[in-house]
């Protein structure tokens, strides 16, 4: 196996960094808090200051409108919270009956329960002799010789409680006007904080420094911004669906639905859950309540299926779980301000981590998709065994591209892997074995439109055994037939698909077949030595042969065969393909004097001779996307 690059090692030097980081993140928490903010702020407001910037307004102008259009924004939002929570407590006592019957019902579905619990336990237990002479004083349960507890409490001034309520009131809005003043330096001093920090990073990592400032400014700006567009879109609706379901206070739960939406996963549950309870307890029955919670749900499976994979781009660039692990640490640090940034904070780490190789790790663990290849992913789940994984990636990447593709660009790279970990000794037995089956599995299974009508007619063959090229071919003979389908066909209409009886030629071949006769070619096997039709047969049936490129090892029995087939065949085309990621070659010049046409791929096999399949499957070329890259 390859070593670990060094940037990723775990070393003595990088936990004590780490633990250092982690540390200064803690207690200087108050610091960093509302940089923090500020930072996050400045990334959801760069887009609006772009576009006041594009209209004619001055750099000054821009960024103080945004902030003040914000600032107005988020007071609005407070004063009708104050005012909705002002209301909903003098409200209060019109539904204390509702709440007081639901209360009763719910205290005796929960306790009942316990209670017969302990009364079963009472029961059994003997009862002491001091437990009788127990005083019960109120909430208090005293012995005869336990003193009754005397709390002095002084009375509460006037300055007293106006300091309290300062002293409530001043922490959220100084740390809010500290936030305001860090965020209209940081709008205004933009590029001038970029320049400092590509000349902190040195003049040979200005590139990359620039890429990353590039995909923060931009990419995780955008983001920034839509989950807020699709947050207050959320409590909007939220908010107008309780108010016509005659829901009191349907502001501030749509407010709320809105806000808590920000906080990952549990944010909404939480949200949903205050809902359900506010209206269980108003209601006396449960119908508004059961209608209200499946609205929620409705809304937010909607919203989370199918509007944010269009808005955000299919991904937010994190992985569901550390979603999850970054809210868990960044509020363990940072309280309640940590889970509400626990999202942005790490998705700049991801983003951060596609150029800065100190922090490659957190891009890897963390984002939407490891930093690998189909075929890496591929070489590592047939060495684990994963059939039915990989036979469901399969079938998933056929229906939307071809077997061809499929084999070009995931089976063969992705055993091209295994085969060199093969050589080096880094699979055991147990693992090749794991690794045939699968491979004979995957392609068995993921059949072709022309094996559909035939799938009936299955007959038993042999286990699978060192050869699965062997083993495929009897599997397909069993299903069609000795001769792999009728020789009443048209003249030309054959392709045969020929290799030297070897384990690498077998297996090239049926997999060649197989990519032919989905593109509904009349595609058949040969080993070379071995009569494929009768004798009464001719050979005009053939239009092409696809031959297996030779290797050093064998390129004198290539070329006999070679010459066999042309004399067997002599109006039939040679095609061979070169695989670019198949070794110990001969060059292609002594190659080219033998055939017709060297090709590179299974692709350009399957549009050799079935152009306008091939051109279809060709449309939908899959993007190469990194983690996070539709961010961009």
């Amino acid at each position: 196996m390859n070593a670990l690059p060094p940037s990723l090692r775990l070393t003595a030097s990088t936990v004590v960094s780490a633990t250092c980081v982690v540390a200064l993140l803690y207690f200087g928490r108050e610091v960093l808090e509302p940089l923090a903010l500020a930072m996050i702020l400045s990334l959801v407001l760069a887009p609006l200051v772009r576009s006041m910037t594009r209209a004619g307004l001055a750099r000054m102008p821009a960024v103080l409108l945004s902030v003040a259009l914000v600032a107005t924004c988020v007071g609005g939002v407070g004063a009708v919270l104050f005012d909705q929570l002002v209301t909903i407590t003098r409200d209060l006592p019109q539904y204390r009956a509702a709440i007081k019957t639901k209360v009763a019902k719910v205290r005796e579905v929960v306790e009942r329960p316990i209670t017969r619990l302990e009364a079963e336990l009472s029961a059994v237990a003997p009862t002491p002799a001091t437990e009788a002479a127990r005083i019960r004083r109120g909430s208090l349960v005293l012995t005869p010789n336990q003193p009754l507890p005397v709390e002095v409490r002084t009375p509460r001034t006037m300055k007293d409680t106006l300091g309290r309520v300062i002293n409530l009131v001043w922490g959220p809005l100084g740390e809010a006007g500290v936030v305001l003043i860090l965020l209209v330096f940081i709008l205004l001093e933009q590029g001038s904080l970029r320049d400092r920090l590509v000349r902190l990073a040195g003049q040979a990592e200005v590139s990359r420094t620039i890429r990353t400032l590039g995909d923060a400014a931009q990419g995780v700006s955008r983001f920034f911004f839509s989950q807020f567009v699709v947050n207050s879109a959320f409590g909007l609706v939220i908010g107008l669906s309780l108010w016509l379901a005659g829901v009191p206070h349907a502001v501030l739960w749509g407010v709320l639905s809105g806000v808590l939406r920000f906080v990952p996963y549990l944010g909404v549950l939480l949200a949903g859950a205050i809902i359900a309870v506010f209206v269980a307890a108003i209601d006396p029955g449960w119908t508004l309540a059961l209608t209200c919670m499946s609205l929620f749900l409705a809304f937010e499976l909607v919203l989370a299926n199918f509007i944010e994979p269009k808005v955000y781009g299919h991904s937010s660039g994190l992985s569901p779980l550390a979603v999850i692990v970054s809210a868990l640490f960044w509020g363990a640090l940072w309280g309640p301000v940590g889970l509400l940034l626990s999202t942005p904070l790490t998705l700049c780490l991801v983003v951060a981590g596609r150029h800065l190789r100190a922090l490659a790790p957190i891009t890897i663990l963390l984002g939407d998709a490891p930093n690998m290849s189909d075929a890496e992913r591929f070489h590592q789940r047939v060495l684990a065994g994963e059939a039915d994984e990989l036979t469901k990636d399969a079938r998933t990447y056929v229906r939307r591209y071809s077997f061809a593709r499929y084999c070009d660009h995931v089976l063969l790279p992705g055993l091209r892997m295994a085969v060199s970990d093969l050589g080096t000794g880094a699979i055991d037995k147990a693992q090749e074995a794991r690794m045939r089956e699968v491979i004979a599995n995957i392609a068995e299974t993921v059949a072709s439109a022309s094996d559909i009508g035939a799938r009936g007619r299955r007959k038993a063959v042999p286990l699978l055994d060192a050869n699965i090229g062997a083993h495929l071919r009897q599997m397909r003979e069993a299903r069609f037939g000795r001769w792999q389908g009728s020789l009443d066909v048209p003249v030309g209409s054959i392709v045969l698909c020929a290799g030297l009886p070897s384990e690498r030629d077998e297996f090239l071949t049926e997999l060649l077949v197989r990519a032919l006769r989905e593109g509904d070619v009349d595609a058949r096997s040969l080993v070379i030595g071995t009569p494929l039709a009768r004798p009464d047969t001719g050979a005009e049936l053939v239009s092409t042969v696809f031959i297996t490129y030779p290797r050093q090892d064998n390129f004198e029995a290539w070329r006999t065969a070679v010459a066999e087939l042309r004399a067997d065949l002599p109006e039939a085309l040679m095609v061979t393909v070169l695989l670019p990621y198949d070794e110990q070659l001969p060059k292609r010049a002594l190659v080219e004097a033998y055939v017709d046409m060297i090709l590179r791929s299974f692709e350009e096999g399957l549009a050799f001779v079935a152009p306008d399949r091939s051109g279809a499957a060709r449309t939908a070329a899959p993007p190469a996307v990194a983690a996070g890259d539709a961010l961009r």
